[in-house]
């Protein structure tokens, strides 16, 4: 009898142990050559939208407990792409992202909500201009998985997606032109959109 209850407790314990390592939060790290961070503001009448191409970071994420979420990143102003050189120029300039000065725009969370399978409100302090501002991110995990094609091993992979709208003016980035008829050239409110993919973090 005592060696079937010291059997069963040590079952029990390995489940126990095999349990929390599968909870376990897993680290990913942002893969920039597949991930975009892209943004849209209106300008007159339509949509302008640029990415930035320089981009890394980190991502815990643990789909049992948000609050094990933790994201951290940084994009280079420099990479800023519109389509456009000369507004591209002038997005680094001291009239917006003041690039010379501040080279770099971060977010690092503070606070993540499951809202619903998949789905989370992301808070968490975003810095452009040298100006940081809490900023709430509606993201989705897609998904992941060991991937391979043909045969040839890809390593493990994630998918993450999120969106939020900030004012601008709130990070000091204040240049406009007024228009002759009322109005102005740029829009204050700017949409942020991220696209990411990820490999798993070797184990140290």
């Amino acid at each position: 009898m005592k060696l079937a209850t010291r059997s069963l407790l040590a079952a029990l314990a390995l489940a126990a142990t095999a349990s929390f390592a599968v909870a376990a939060p897993a680290t990913w790290k942002i893969d920039g050559s597949h991930t975009t961070v892209g943004f849209e503001v209106r300008h007159f009448f339509s949509m302008v939208h640029g990415v930035f191409h320089d981009v890394e970071g980190s991502i815990v994420f643990d789909e049992a407990d948000p609050a094990a979420i933790k994201i951290q990143a940084t994009v280079k102003v420099a990479s800023v792409d519109t389509g456009n050189q000369k507004r591209d120029g002038h997005l680094q300039s001291a009239d917006f992202f003041n690039a010379e000065k501040d080279s770099t725009l971060s977010f690092k969370s503070t606070k993540v909500a499951k809202v619903s399978k998949g789905k989370y409100k992301i808070t968490g302090d975003l810095t452009m201009r040298g100006v940081t501002k809490s900023v709430v991110f509606d993201a989705d995990f897609l998904g992941s998985s060991d991937v391979s094609v043909g045969g040839q091993s890809w390593g493990a992979k994630a998918g993450f997606a999120a969106t939020t709208t900030v004012n601008r003016k709130d990070f000091g980035i204040n240049w406009n032109k007024a228009l002759d008829n009322g109005g102005v050239m740029v829009d204050d409110m700017v949409k942020i959109e991220l696209n990411i993919e990820a490999d798993k973090a070797q184990a140290q």
